[in-house]
């Protein structure tokens, strides 16, 4: 599958050097929940809890760019925290994640340990090639779990395919490219903020697709890292 990302000018001004990472893992066999996703939740959750404090983590480097990212998109991160962050958050309360399929808890685990926002997308729903720029205002967009469609404005940076709006981002995921029962080939995306390296995000999609593969099979067909560096 050959990848495209346009990164709309607009953006490349604002943010010179923002980068996104996207992998492929094909046939995959998603399960409710089996042995493997139980194993590797109990590995994880141990390994950042021994690592995060939560009294301390908003002064981890990376939960700081994100955050700051936030403000520069007219988010407040501690109202609407970035996806990452709110998942360590949970599991350093002492609560679990969301038990919601293997492929999805295994990327929910990959975006906590790294704290790089993970997006999941059934690949044979998304027509490429991909955008990174700001929504319209009045674009419609259809969030996972939202239930019915919200109204987006030019503020809100956002990934789109030819046909639709996939997320806004980097924290909330379209319903309809979701990773489903029936998903055979999932696209993993790792979202950038300033001052997130190249290194780190390509950290972030390799654990996924291996946390996938470890959890629900698959081949990985590639990893690699689009830029808006001008």
């Amino acid at each position: 599958m050959q990848i495209t990302v346009n990164w709309n000018s607009k953006v490349s001004v604002m943010f010179p050097r923002l980068s996104i990472c996207i992998g492929i893992i094909n046939n995959v066999h998603v399960q409710k929940e089996n042995e493997q996703v139980k194993r590797l939740k109990r590995a994880v959750y141990e390994e950042v809890k021994a690592v995060y404090n939560v009294e301390t983590l908003k002064d981890n480097p990376t939960v700081r760019a994100y955050r700051d990212f936030y403000w520069k998109l007219n988010i407040d991160p501690t109202k609407t925290r970035p996806s990452s962050e709110a998942l360590l958050r949970r599991v350093l309360n002492g609560d679990v994640l969301p038990q919601i399929s293997t492929v999805v808890d295994a990327y929910n685990l990959a975006s906590m340990k790294t704290i790089i926002p993970i997006s999941g997308f059934d690949k044979d729903c998304l027509k490429l090639p991909f955008q990174v720029r700001f929504a319209k205002n009045g674009e419609v967009f259809t969030g996972i779990g939202i239930g019915k469609p919200i109204s987006l404005t030019d503020k809100m940076l956002v990934l789109t395919d030819e046909n639709q709006v996939l997320c806004i981002y980097p924290y909330r995921d379209s319903e309809y490219t979701k990773i489903t029962g029936q998903t055979r080939n999932a696209l993993i995306v790792g979202y950038g903020a300033p001052k997130i390296s190249e290194e780190q995000l390509t950290e972030a999609v390799e654990t996924t697709l291996r946390y996938v593969k470890l959890v629900s099979g698959g081949e990985i067909e590639m990893v690699k890292v689009f830029s808006s560096i001008l």
